[in-house]
């Protein structure tokens, strides 16, 4: 009996330790040493993984142990007592290997590369090697098309290395590409071809020096770990964000990354798209209430209609698909029916409490923007701050206007190029290089004025390019532009005119017109490299190209933490262009520029005029200065603050006395209709001459409330009655809300338009229409994903319990957030959006407060790479 219990104990001793070792194993882990020791001379190989390839310091008293560290004070070897077999073997195979290290080097002058990890015989023969070369990281690979040496190495640029704990990976995939990142950004890449099958299988592994003991390391270790893979950006960035310490496992995307589920990915958005306009909290037809979890199971009027594992017994089912559902609205497709079907038989898993159809209103376009071209004052702003000349006239005269997408001009998708763009930017580059001082520019960047085909002039090209682009060069695009120096010369010209037309060619690249990050990996995302980050950084807060500061911080590697980029962003956001930055933001989200061209009826509003809608413009800019700006108060105070900024005819037509010949600021603190936002002509304007009930409740409900709302049926008339004796347009509104074919849709709205119908078409204010009737302001509430409206009873709390909303705060956020990164965002986003929101009311809800979190946030930080073709 003993005897069996001892083999059944030895059993699962031996099953626990073959499955952790699988599981370690899966993640390509080969060896880890994470220098918890404490003391003696072994580091032990903690991996798990085959047997242990532990490393003997040859002179103890060189180094010094810590909790969780080893410094290395003079010159020893750290290495294992045999060959790396286990290493050799799975390299070989898979002709992929990823090294992670996290250091503390002692100094930034060590050289030779002096060695951090080497797996080699002496100073000239190696299988691989991660060194520093003074300020640099350098790793060489051998492989059947290098040298022995592992010649040509992979460095990272100069600065990037610092006397701080640094996470330095370098990882070579099975094509040959090489990458390093230092602190989860990649920092270099090449192409290292051939394959791994020289490896010579006697080399051994060493930490510090070289076998022959001659490239000496000092600094402190604090973990080291080779994998047989390619680790890609993504697991980098995990790695680094969960420290040097971290289990390789836990810290591992690939143990810990869940993939959405069927109902996130499929389930969840064709519920927001087909059923919850009927079958929502406030609506909930038939009893049914779909957008939440607890009620959704629950059923409706006619019991349960989810029976979890079984879709043939789920109501639901069957009336989708027999096109009974969604009513009155196109049946769902057959794709959309077998997800559906397949989520119901596979238990019907919910993974979420409730369903918030704007998060999914966006799916039909990319969550991430790889290129961006630059809009008319970010081109005009880039410009500028490149070569410091004013195109600003020219440019509008020349280039076509940005439309709006989405409410914005800044869309992303909507930034196309056509052959009017080419030719103005063609004209715009030739009229930027002949207002210049080209000598005096080119004198920035290089003392030479030889007009040469060597490196001096590559040298030359590389250092402008580098500048107007907001990056390094690639070695092609260098050979191209030098190129034209070549052309100049040998057509008998001068190094003037040489600069003169690389220049001009420069301001027409892509590389100029467009923001580009790089896209290719494995899917995942990565964290963006110091220029990538630079620009992102500069357009968001400004509207502009990195300044010199940040774009040296970004060269020198000064952009890797988040302490130093968190102090650029406070020198930044002190900055004015951050206000004026702000300034297109608001314009752009009221469409403040349609002013120009209302055109009201004339017999109705005669007081109407270009002066009076530009009086009104200038209000809107004024009053977001005031609060955002000058009294730094939380973006909802927007919406109730009792302040604003009129000329002496504005002030007129709202009925107050004029202060001033010009602009002034008028306190409105007993003029209890006016105040915030939508009490302002400006906006009050969207409504058209009819003051349109729809229009003003339409835009409160998706630009202030982040609700949906579907389309009306093709048949229906959309064209608002005019008013009458006894009609006003609140009368019209509720009688399209009593009506059960409009009612559905029109009570989520409208309602909240009720507390501006004292407010004209142009923003005067009424206690009486033009036809006698008496008006309100009186109405309710129906905050998404609310089941009971909310009454407010004046104009003036309509706006307190929208400034006061949770809702409208968040709907803050999501709106700056989507200027910010260019592009509608998607379900994928609302987890960072939330975070953003959290943090910036955390700091008092303000813009300086908003743009900062989005800045230091994963939407900016990072990016999702596309799936590179095997």
């Amino acid at each position: 009996m003993k005897t069996h219990r001892f083999r059944l104990g030895l059993l699962a001793v031996l099953l626990s330790i073959l499955t952790s070792t699988q599981t370690q194993a899966a993640d390509g882990l080969l060896v880890r040493y994470d220098f918890r020791d404490g003391k003696g001379n072994v580091v032990h190989d903690r991996s798990g993984v085959g047997n242990p390839l532990d490393l003997i310091i040859d002179s103890p008293s060189n180094v010094r142990w810590a909790a969780d560290h080893l410094t290395i004070r003079s010159a020893t070897r750290i290495v294992s007592k045999q060959p790396a077999t286990k290493v050799f073997e799975a390299v070989r195979k898979s002709n992929a290997i990823s090294v992670e290290a996290w250091v503390k080097p002692a100094n930034t002058s060590q050289d030779g590369p002096a060695r951090v990890v080497s797996i080699s015989s002496d100073t000239s023969h190696r299988n691989f090697t991660l060194g520093q070369e003074k300020d640099q990281y350098d790793a060489r690979l051998r492989s059947t098309r290098t040298s022995t040496n592992g010649i040509p190495s992979t460095s990272t640029p100069a600065k990037s290395l610092k006397t701080e704990l640094t996470h330095v990976v370098f990882t070579r995939d099975p094509r040959g590409q090489t990458r390093m990142f230092v602190n989860g950004r990649q920092s270099a890449n090449r192409n290292v071809a051939g394959d791994l099958r020289n490896w010579d299988r006697g080399y051994r592994l060493i930490l510090g020096n070289e076998q022959s003991n001659d490239r000496p390391w000092l600094g402190e270790f604090h973990a080291v770990a080779i994998y047989n893979r390619a680790l890609s950006a993504n697991e980098v960035l995990q790695k680094f964000r969960a420290g040097s310490q971290a289990d390789p496992n836990t810290s591992s995307p690939l143990a810990t990354r869940k993939s959405p589920s069927r109902f996130e990915t499929h389930i969840a958005p064709l519920f927001a798209e087909h059923c919850l306009e009927c079958h929502d909290s406030a609506i909930h037809q038939g009893g049914l209430d779909l957008s939440k979890k607890a009620a959704a199971f629950a059923g409706g009027d006619r019991g349960n209609v989810i029976t979890p594992g079984n879709a043939k017994d789920s109501e639901l089912w069957q009336l989708v698909a027999k096109d009974e559902m969604p009513h009155d609205r196109a049946p769902l497709s057959d794709d959309e029916k077998e997800q559906l079907r397949k989520w119901l038989d596979e238990g019907a898993e919910w993974t979420s409490e409730a369903i918030d159809p704007v998060v999914y209103k966006n799916e039909g376009h990319a969550g991430d923007v790889w290129v961006q071209r630059l809009t008319l004052p970010e081109y005009i702003a880039t410009v500028k701050a490149a070569v410091d000349v004013d195109i600003s006239q020219e440019a509008k005269q020349l280039l076509p206007p940005d439309l709006r997408a989405d409410g914005f001009r800044n869309t992303a998708y909507n930034l196309g190029i056509d052959l009017k763009h080419i030719e103005a930017y063609s004209k715009l580059a030739e009229i930027i290089v002949n207002r210049m001082n080209v000598l005096e520019f080119s004198a920035k960047f290089s003392k030479s004025r030889k007009l040469s085909t060597d490196d001096t002039m590559r040298d030359h090209v590389a250092a402008m390019g580098k500048w107007l682009f907001r990056g390094p060069l690639n070695r092609d695009e260098v050979n191209q532009f030098s190129g034209i120096a070549t052309t100049v010369a040998s057509a008998g010209g001068d190094f003037e005119e040489a600069i003169r037309y690389i220049v001009q060619a420069m301001l027409q690249s892509p590389r100029f017109v467009y923001r580009i990050e790089h896209q290719r990996g494995d899917g995942g995302r990565r964290l963006l490299d110091s220029y990538e980050l630079a620009s992102r950084m500069s357009y968001i807060v400004w509207g502009a190209p990195p300044d010199r500061e940040l774009f040296e911080a970004a060269d020198q590697g000064r952009l890797s933490s988040r302490e130093q980029i968190e102090s650029q962003l406070r020198r930044m956001i002190k900055d004015p262009r951050t206000i004026d930055r702000s300034e297109q933001f608001l314009v752009e989200w009221f469409n403040l520029d349609r002013l120009r061209n209302l055109r009201p009826n004339e017999d109705r509003f005669p007081e109407w005029s270009p002066k009076l809608a530009d009086d009104m413009r200038r209000e809107t800019i004024a009053f977001f200065r005031e609060v955002a700006w000058k009294q730094n108060r939380p973006l909802s105070d927007l919406l109730n603050a009792q302040v604003t900024f009129a000329t002496p005819e504005l002030a007129k037509f709202y009925d107050l006395k004029p202060q001033s010949d010009n602009l002034a600021r008028y306190d409105l603190s007993d003029v209890p209709h006016r105040g915030g936002l939508l009490t302002q002509g400006s906006v009050l304007t969207i409504g058209g001459d009819e003051a349109s009930m729809v229009a003003r409740g339409l835009f409160v409900l998706h630009d202030l409330l982040r609700g949906t709302i579907n389309a009306p049926p093709p048949c229906v008339n959309t064209t608002p009655p005019p008013t009458k004796t006894g009609l006003t347009q609140r009368l019209i509104a509720e009688q399209r809300i009593g009506d059960s074919r409009c009612g559905v849709c029109h009570v989520r709205f409208e309602p909240l338009a009720f507390g501006l119908e004292q407010f004209d078409g142009i923003g005067a204010w009424h206690e009486r229409d033009e036809h006698g009737n008496p008006l309100r302001s009186d109405g309710t509430i129906l905050f998404p994903g609310t089941a009971k409206p909310i009454a407010y009873t004046t104009s003036a709390e309509l706006m307190d319990r929208l400034a006061d909303s949770e809702r409208v705060q968040e709907s803050l956020t999501w709106k700056v957030t989507q200027f910010a990164l260019g592009r509608p965002l998607i379900a994928a986003d609302a987890p960072l959006v939330k975070e953003i929101h959290q943090q910036s009311q955390k700091n008092g809800g303000t813009y300086a407060s908003l743009i900062s979190a989005i800045v230091m946030s994963d939407l900016v930080q990072t990016t999702r790479t596309q799936q590179e073709e095997s």
